[in-house]
C-alpha cells in the first residue's frame, strides 16, 4: 500500500515532520504533497481531503484519510507491523506509547514560547519558567527510557522508534532557541539533528524563503548548531561531472558549484537541497565521492 502525505512547511510545520519521519523512517511506500500552509491555501489544498482541516493528512490507496499524527501513527503501526515502528519488549513499547502521548498532548509552553523554526538559532531567547519546567521534564523522560531501554542504540529505546518521531521536532525547538539542557538530553537532540532523515527535512526547508517571517521574535540569530554544511552555490556553468541527475536520473538541467568542481541536477529544487546540505542525501554523495 501506498500513502499521500500532505504537510506544510518543512521549516515551521512540526506535526508535518512527524508525519512525514513516520512514513520515511521506516521505510513506508509514499509521496508527498505540500499545502500551502503559510501561503493562504490549506483549505483549498485539504478541499478533498474531509473531514481533516490540518496538517498533515494521510491517505492511502482505498482513499481512507487519516488525520492526526497519533491516529496516522496508530494506523501504520496496526497495518505494517514488520516496519517496527513501536519496540518489541512489551514494558518498552508501554513507555514509549506513554511518553509519546504525553508528547501529543502536552508541553503547551514549549510549543506556544518556542515555535519550531529549523533556519537557524535564536540567540537571547529567555524561557519562562513554564518552559524551563517542561524542560526538566523532557529531561526526566528521555532519562528513563534510555537507562531502562536505551542501551542498544543512540536513540529513546535503542532502535528508532514512534516515540522519536514525535520528539524530534522537540528537539528542534531546543536547538532552535539555544535551551539549556543536561547531558543526557543534549546527547540525544544531536542525535536527532545528525540523522540523514532530519537532515534531508530541514535542507529541503531551506529551498524557500519568506517574508515575512514566520516567527520572528526580533532577537539576532546564529547558525543552526546541526552538522556544518559544506559550502556550495548555484552556477549557470554547464560543463558538470555528472550527465544525469543523481535523484531522477534525468538530464541535468540546473548547476552546482562547490570545493571547485560542478555537478548538475534536473531542476532547482533537487539542485537547492543539496546546496543546503549534501551530506544529508547519500546519492549525491555516492556520485561525488565515487573514485
Amino acid at each position: 500500500m501506498q500513502y499521500d502525505l500532505f504537510t506544510g512547511d518543512h521549516s515551521f510545520s512540526s506535526w508535518s515532520l512527524r508525519g512525514w519521519l513516520m512514513l520515511e523512517k521506516f521505510g513506508i511506500p509514499h509521496r508527498t504533497h505540500m499545502v500551502g500552509l503559510y501561503d493562504g491555501t490549506m483549505a483549498e489544498d485539504l478541499a478533498d481531503l474531509h473531514p481533516a482541516r490540518l496538517v498533515p493528512v494521510m491517505r492511502d490507496s482505498d482513499g481512507v484519510v487519516i488525520f492526526d499524527t497519533l491516529a496516522m501513527a496508530e494506523t501504520l503501526a496496526e497495518r505494517h507491523p514488520e516496519a517496527g515502528f513501536w519496540p518489541d519488549d512489551p514494558a518498552a513499547r508501554a513507555l514509549a506509547r506513554s511518553i509519546t502521548a504525553e508528547m501529543h498532548s502536552g508541553f503547551s509552553a514549549l510549543r506556544g514560547e518556542c515555535p519550531m523554526q529549523l533556519l537557524h538559532q535564536v540567540q537571547g531567547f529567555e524561557p519562562s519558567r513554564a518552559v524551563i519546567a517542561e524542560l526538566e521534564r523532557l529531561e526526566l523522560l528521555w532519562e528513563l527510557a534510555r537507562e531502562k531501554h536505551g542501551q542498544s542504540g543512540p536513540w529513546l529505546f535503542g532502535r528508532y522508534s514512534l516515540a522519536d518521531v514525535f520528539y524530534a521536532p522537540i528537539a528542534a525547538r531546543i536547538a532552535g532557541y539555544g535551551l539549556t539542557v543536561n547531558a543526557v538530553a543534549q546527547d540525544y537532540m544531536d542525535t536527532t539533528l545528525s540523522d540523514t532523515s532530519f537532515r534531508q527535512w530541514r535542507a529541503m526547508g531551506l529551498t524557500k524563503t519568506y517574508d515575512p517571517m514566520p516567527y520572528d521574535m526580533g532577537l539576532p540569530n546564529s547558525v543552526w548548531p546541526g552538522p556544518t554544511a559544506k559550502v556550495a552555490a548555484p552556477t549557470e556553468e554547464g560543463s558538470s561531472e555528472n550527465t544525469h541527475c543523481p535523484y531522477s536520473n534525468l538530464p541535468v538541467t540546473h548547476f552546482m558549484e562547490t570545493g571547485g568542481r560542478i555537478f548538475g541536477f534536473c531542476n532547482a529544487f533537487c539542485r537547492d537541497k543539496t546546496m543546503a546540505d549534501q551530506e544529508a542525501w547519500p546519492k549525491f554523495v555516492a556520485m561525488r565521492d565515487a573514485e
